[in-house]
């Protein structure tokens, strides 16, 4: 997703998606470590749209998002 695909979420939406992001990226990790893991770059999008997320919710003024 890009930032403007954010642009009219609120914060329990954002909230909601950075939950799901994180669950991803500690599974993306798990699978890494133990070698199940067969497409690497997922973890560099996953990666990312965790940025792009925790960046729009600072230019809405969304705190204690993390």
């Amino acid at each position: 997703m890009s930032l403007e695909d954010y642009k009219d979420w609120n914060i329990d939406q954002v909230k909601a998606r950075y939950v799901e992001l994180k669950k991803e990226f500690f599974d993306l990790r798990f699978q890494s470590g133990t070698g199940q893991l067969t497409n690497y770059s997922k973890i560099k999008k996953v990666k990312r749209e965790i940025a792009r997320l925790l960046t729009y919710a600072r230019q809405k003024g969304f705190e204690n998002v993390r």
